[in-house]
Parts: C-alpha cells; structure tokens; sequence
C-alpha cells in the first residue's frame, strides 16, 4: 500500500509525523511506499534526529507550506507548491493510494475536492469520525468539512455514513439517526426537519428518527448525521470532555493514600477505557465522497495519532468503500428521478 504523508502538516510538524513514520515502519508490514512530501532539507534533517530509515521511504518537494490564517481556497490557488496540494497530486496522478495529513483542515478538504472530485451523485465530501459509547463503535458524519450544509447534502451524508459502518465496521444492517434537540419529528431547525422529511423517504436505509444528545454515549444507532458545524463541535467537546474526565479522576486517586492504592489495583481498567476514548488510537478521518482517499488528523496529532493516520488510510484501501458509496448514492438518485 503506497501512502503520501504531508509531512509538514500539523501543529508539531515535522517531528511528529515524522515519529508517526518511525511507529509505521515498526508496525504496518502492509506498507510498500511512503511518500513523504514537504522541504527536502526540513525532511532529511527530521530523519536524521530521529532515526527513521527505510527503502520505502521517498521525499517528494514542496516549497510552500499552509498556515493556519490561510482559507481552504487560498491555500490551494495561492500555495501550488504546498505540502497537502502535492500529497493528493500523487493520489490523483495514481503514484499513492492515500493521503494523511494533520495540517489545515479546509486546505486539505479542498485540495482534495478540486484534485480528486467527487464520486458519482455525491455533491460534498464528507468527514467521518468513528466515535465510542459504552456499547459499541459508531460513525459521526459530518464531523467539519462542511460547516453549511443542505438537506440533500446531509441525506448524502447518511449514505456514505452507512456503507462505511456496513464494510468497515462490519454492520449488516446500520442503523441512522439524525442529531437533533429532541427525539419527535417536529423538533430540530429548519435544516433537521426537512432532512429527516427525506430520510424517511430513501429507500435501503435504516432511519429510525432524530436523536438527541444523550443518545450518543450509551445506545447510539451505527450512524449520527449532521452538518459539519454541528458535527466539528460535538467532536471536540466530546474529545475534551474525556480528557478532562480523566485528568479529574487521576487527581482525586493520587489525593489519598487509600484511593492511591486502589488506583494502582484499577490501573488495567483505566488504561482499557483510556484506549477506547483516546483520540490518538483512531488517528484520522477519512473524508468520505472522493475519488481518492484522504485521511485528515488533528493539528495537534501525537506519533502515535500519525501512525494511526497511516493505519487508517491502509484500511480504508483494504476495504475500498468508494465503490458501495458511489452504487448507494447512484440508487438513491434513480429513485428520485422515479418518484418524479
């Protein structure tokens, strides 16, 4: 599998996907190239430091890097020569399979809009996150590509949602729900109400109806749809709250003797449920949608996030969701036309 880094994206570029490249090689035996696009200098110098060598490993040049002030679009017209813009190059000219990237989020949502397109019957990409809850995994869509979205932009949304809970997470039937501020049809804006108008009337999919907050965390359907502002918001709140949650429950064992000691007998349990919330075990999000495979992580993404980034990327290939998005997505839009 044949991935391209965008090495000089994130807050802690180089050195950190750089060290997601070390975690890498000592673990994804799957992996046959490693494009790693940015500064030459800046790239070499980052492997020196930290030791990483392998013959799958090229540097590919790019000059300009994307800042955070910059705009989605601007970064794309006005840096050609970025680290992102020439990542997914290599996935549109076919020299790499995916692209993984913690850099500027819109930059890396446009650049892979314009370069790759969208699949057939897909009008917007689409961000999504799986997401835990005390009984299983699920899929968060639209967590921020797309802050201002349409009804039949998020309709879309729980397409893609449901092949990707169907053939990655191994759901037969996935079931979706729309996030609202309550469960009956009438509630929700303007945006909710029309949207679930038109879930309830696509065929091959499992709507069972608005959900509310409290529904994400303990029984949640496979799949949570929503516009990309409300979906970015949930996602990090969720992020934050779970780190603060442990940090409180952390400082109250070590504020004993007693509660040290039953911290230190805990401690299995705590590292288990630490993994399933950790943001940095999942990595990246795949932007659903393209023709193409693009992996957005957090600014902030640690090694370990960089090297599940890549791992992601690498199971999104294996699974090759693209072609069961684009037939849903080409049924749905026959049975418009027919209902027409």
């Amino acid at each position: 599998m044949k991935i391209a880094l965008d090495v000089m994206g994130g807050d802690f570029a180089p050195q950190n996907p750089i060290g997601g490249v070390r975690l890498a090689l000592e673990s994804l035996p799957q992996l046959t190239k490693l494009f790693l696009v940015g500064k030459p200098d800046v790239i070499e110098q980052e492997l020196k430091r930290q030791g990483v060598s392998s013959p799958i490993l090229e540097i590919v040049p790019a000059s300009q890097v994307v800042d955070m002030s910059d705009s989605g679009l601007d970064a794309v017209r006005k840096k050609k020569d970025s680290s992102i813009s020439r990542a997914v190059e290599l996935v549109k000219d076919g020299k790499a399979d995916a692209v993984v990237s913690a850099g500027h989020t819109g930059a890396a949502v446009t650049a892979s809009l314009i370069k790759l397109r969208t699949l057939t019957h897909i009008e917007r990409p689409a961000i999504a996150s799986v997401m835990p809850s005390a009984t299983k995994y699920w899929v968060l869509i639209d967590a921020g590509a797309n802050p201002d979205s349409e009804p039949s932009h998020l309709v879309q949304n729980a397409i893609m949602g449901s092949a990707y809970a169907r053939h990655v997470l191994g759901r037969d039937n996935p079931s979706v729900g729309l996030m609202s501020n309550g469960s009956e049809e009438e509630k929700g804006n303007a945006l909710c109400k029309e949207t679930g108008k038109l879930l309830r009337q696509t065929a091959g999919l499992n709507f069972i109806g608005n959900i509310e907050g409290h529904d994400l965390w303990e029984t949640p359907p496979d799949v949570v749809v929503c516009d990309g502002f409300t979906g970015n918001i949930l996602l990090k709140s969720a992020e934050a709250l779970a780190h603060a949650i442990f940090s409180m429950v952390k400082a109250e064992i070590k504020s004993g003797l007693v509660t040290s000691l039953g911290g230190m007998l805990a401690r299995p349990a705590f590292k288990r449920v630490h993994t399933r919330t950790n943001a940095d075990e999942f990595g990246g999000m795949p932007l659903l949608g393209l023709n193409g495979i693009t992996i957005i992580s957090h600014g902030g993404a640690s090694p370990l996030a960089m090297k599940n980034a890549i791992r992601q990327a690498c199971e999104n290939i294996k699974h090759q969701v693209n072609p069961h998005i684009e037939a849903a997505a080409t049924a749905h839009s026959i049975a418009l036309h027919v209902r027409s």
